[in-house]
């Protein structure tokens, strides 16, 4: 009869899990890409060891996507989204290693799924999406080392480090959860004494060597970029924390976040029947990810994705709060939780989806999401494609590096488009030839503030500076629904010189005042 239990238990968060699944694939299917997306699908299209923004993990996950189903929204995401499926096998394998409880590893699975950051977030692509994946397998190969003793699993653990580095730099914190795990541990610390942790960490290193080589190549531009984010000189400022904690709330979700507090509880307290190995595991690779983020919240905003590497291990712990825990008072709300997570979460995707492709529910009003997403854009890319055949235009410039990406992913292949700033993030592909930019030359900018970097009136004047013969030849709109989101002015542009392109260096780069 147990054993009936368990299979059913599993069949049914498979089938859930399954469900899911598919109604993600739809909606990616029927989504436009929004702004990030069609950067990095860029990216994908001219594949190089490194970036000024990232490392070049998303490149290739999307780049594999569009081999499966070409340059659509479908394509940039299938891949990612194939990739939660082995997420979720790493969680559920990683939860049998830790507690020898299949039932525990399917409610994991399950859980994991049920947090709107994997389901979201191994949907809309970015570098996130990679490092989710591979943050599970690092979490899965620790397990196993732990519970097999095996040196082997060291050098999968290396892989799966380096990958999620190629990924996104923040799985540097996995070294130090991997040295907080082997100093807490006692019977862990003869691995200080062999050579097999030290494998593992040369095979991570040859693994992200290519995006060392490329920063050296590059005057470190990446790095300097990102890791210059750690230093916060602009002082205290607590109400960021404030928007932390609702966000991880909300990307958990409530239920699983419920569960997932509960279990880091459980998991701190000796009498819970689990191996020491094991809690200990799940605690270091949660806390200190968690503990830089909260501090960077003191100084910066947080933006809710970042702490994407800690919820393998916090579906983990939620599952061992539903399944392995007796709970002396609360056990009707963890059974709910665990219950209804998934559902809840199922429900909660298709309003989301419903809202960012129509605005219905909020009556075609203004919500978060019109400036995140960017609906509308294929349309506004068909009447720009319309402007550019009319007057004969060689080339279509933009203020904003998405809004070229978008524009380079909907216009037809071939048609010469380019940021005119900023000309440091494109050094991986050829530019515009000589007579693409000879003109005459469309530019494109946006009426508002909401995606031009600086303001608008300053964008404008320094055009004027270098092109004496503007002249506005139309306006398009983008739309969702009816809800007007973002007016574009057209302008053609004449003689050009020498000085099409604004070719400052990165700010990172430049000399400190």
């Amino acid at each position: 009869m147990a054993t009936a239990s368990l299979n059913g238990h599993a069949r049914n968060a498979a089938l859930l899990i399954g469900a899911f699944f598919v109604l993600r694939v739809i909606v990616a299917a029927v989504t436009e890409l929004n702004y990030d997306e069609a950067y990095y699908w860029v990216w994908s299209q001219h594949l190089a060891m490194g970036y000024y923004d990232h490392p070049p993990g998303v490149a290739l996950l999307i780049r594999a996507g569009t081999i499966i189903g070409g340059d659509t929204p479908f394509g940039v995401r299938i891949a990612s989204l194939i990739g939660s499926l082995a997420m979720s096998f790493a969680v559920y394998r990683s939860a049998v290693a830790l507690f020898d409880s299949k039932r525990a590893a399917a409610t994991a699975a399950l859980l994991l799924n049920a947090t709107l950051l994997v389901a979201g977030g191994t949907l809309i692509v970015t570098p996130d999406a990679p490092l989710l994946i591979a943050s599970s397998f690092v979490l899965y190969c620790l397990a196993k080392i732990g519970k097999t003793g095996r040196g082997e699993w060291w050098l999968a653990t290396g892989f799966a480090v380096g990958v999620a580095l190629v990924s996104k730099y923040t799985a540097l914190f996995f070294g130090l959860s991997i040295l907080l795990w082997l100093v807490l541990v006692p019977e862990l610390r003869r691995w200080f004494l062999s050579p097999w942790p030290y494998l593992g960490g040369l095979v991570a290193l040859l693994t992200f060597s290519p995006v060392i080589v490329w920063n050296a190549q590059n005057h470190w531009v990446s790095f300097v970029k990102q890791f210059g984010r750690a230093g916060l000189g602009e002082g205290l400022s607590p109400h960021y924390i404030g928007e932390l904690i609702p966000a991880q709330i909300g990307f958990a979700t409530p239920l699983v976040f419920v569960l997932g507090v509960a279990g880091i509880y459980a998991l701190a307290k000796r009498k819970a029947e689990v191996a020491r190995w094991a809690r200990v595991l799940i605690h270091a690779t949660f806390w200190p990810v968690l503990v830089y983020f909260a501090w960077h919240a003191l100084h910066a905003r947080v933006d809710p994705n970042w702490l994407g590497p800690i919820y393998p291990s916090f579906a983990i712990a939620g599952a061992f709060a539903a399944e392995c825990y007796v709970w002396p008072r609360g056990q009707r709300l963890i059974d709910a939780c665990r219950r209804w997570a998934l559902p809840f979460t199922m429900l909660l995707f298709v309003a989301l989806a419903v809202q960012v492709n129509t605005g219905i529910l909020t009556g075609y009003a203004r919500d978060p999401s019109v400036h995140k997403m960017a609906v509308g854009s294929r349309e506004v890319a068909r009447e720009i494609d319309a402007v550019r055949a009319q007057i004969g235009a060689s080339c279509v410039l933009t203020t904003d590096h998405t809004e070229a990406a978008l524009l380079m992913f909907y216009l037809a292949k071939g048609t010469c488009v380019a940021q005119r700033g900023e000309r440091y993030r494109w050094t991986y592909m050829a530019e515009p030839d000589e007579a693409q930019l000879r003109g005459p030359l469309l530019y494109v900018i946006a009426a508002g503030a909401g995606n031009v970097p600086g303001n608008p009136i300053v964008e404008e004047y320094a055009l004027k500076q270098d092109f004496p013969r503007i002249a506005r030849v139309a306006t398009v709109v983008r739309k969702r629904g009816p809800l007007v989101v973002e007016p574009y002015g057209l302008d053609v542009l004449g003689e050009a010189g020498d000085k099409v392109f604004d070719r400052s260096p990165p700010p990172e780069l430049e000399p400190a005042r």
